[in-house]
């Protein structure tokens, strides 16, 4: 795999997001100047804009020939960026892509505070975009993310954690923005009731089999390449799908290995966890319902006329499940 697998395959959107970075430069601009040091450092420490990359592909991928869709790729790359603050101060993080997270720079207090800044501006600019109808998409993605974190919080050290409950977690936290910036891209384009759904759907499977792809790394990543620690969600005691599925399928003598690294306030036995999950056939299970997504997120697409957009939108999905950061 070559060492950025992104950049040919998103070059379709290459002229836009140089736009939109622009813009994202131009309103992460505050009069307090800790709010631009805190936001400029997480915003450009490396993330690979798939969001906002799937807000303008899917608006050009419907037809869409106006400039509106990357003030909706920013505003989705600013929420996004709101919820990495605040939950990287719930979860304690000390790293993320490779680098100190912004709270252990810069305390807990602070990153709680320019997120909130961070959800303000975005929604002054949703304001600015002038659509009802994306507004509404996106408050209420807004909404769901929140639910979600606070079911995963609810949720940590829970040894009886199910794979349903996992999935619900996952699309809340993770695949309701990339549905909701697929679905706006298609409003924005003019695309009616069952357009925007096709987005929609895409979006949302897209997430899916990238989130469980994320957890599938935690486990059998490389975290160089990741940018975080092998077992962090475990020590962190988040239970994901393949925990949860190993919990399920595993004989009394693994669950005991299993809920005692999950149950424990210190430092699980990440190896012993990793050989029950890898014999309980957790990790194929997973990689399996990725894929599953994956393939669902493409057909989605299926009623798009042919362009270099919807074929970037394609290899998205591709990428979600064979990447390995």
């Amino acid at each position: 795999m070559t060492a950025n697998p992104l950049a040919a395959l998103l070059a379709p959107a290459a002229a836009d997001m140089a736009a939109v970075n622009a813009l994202i430069e131009q309103r992460l601009h505050s009069t307090v100047p800790t709010i631009d040091q805190l936001s400029g450092y997480i915003i450009h420490s490396g993330g690979k804009r798939l969001r906002p990359v799937m807000a303008v592909l899917s608006a050009r991928a419907c037809g869409y020939s106006g400039d509106q869709h990357c003030l909706l790729a920013a505003i989705v790359e600013f929420i996004h960026t709101a919820t990495l603050l605040h939950d990287d101060v719930v979860d304690e993080s000390e790293l993320r892509r490779g680098r100190a997270t912004a709270n252990s720079r810069f305390g807990n207090g602070l990153s709680v505070l320019v997120g909130d800044f961070l959800y303000s501006r975005s929604f002054q600019m949703m304001v600015e975009l002038g659509s009802k109808e994306v507004m509404d998409v996106l408050a209420t993605a807004t909404n769901q993310i929140s639910e979600g974190e606070v079911l995963q919080f609810l949720n940590r050290r829970n040894v009886d954690a199910t794979p349903e409950q996992c999935l619900a977690i996952a699309r809340s936290k993770t695949a309701t923005l990339f549905e909701a910036a697929a679905r706006c891209g298609a409003l924005l384009a003019g695309q009616d009731r069952a357009g925007q759904d096709a987005l929609g759907d895409y979006g949302l499977h897209f997430g899916l089999a990238y989130q469980l792809v994320d957890d599938l790394l935690d486990y059998r990543g490389d975290a160089a390449r990741i940018g975080k620690n092998l077992g962090d969600d475990l020590a962190e005691g988040s239970p994901t799908l393949p925990l949860a599925y190993a919990l399920q399928a595993a004989d009394p003598q693994q669950a005991r290995v299993l809920r005692s690294a999950l149950g424990e306030d210190g430092e699980p036995d990440f190896a012993a966890v990793l050989a029950v999950i890898e014999s309980t056939g957790a990790i194929a299970y997973t990689a399996g319902l990725a894929q599953t997504h994956a393939e669902r997120a493409q057909a989605a697409l299926s009623g798009l006329p042919d362009s270099p957009a919807r074929a970037a939108l394609q290899g998205l999905a591709r990428f979600a499940v064979s990447r390995d950061f």
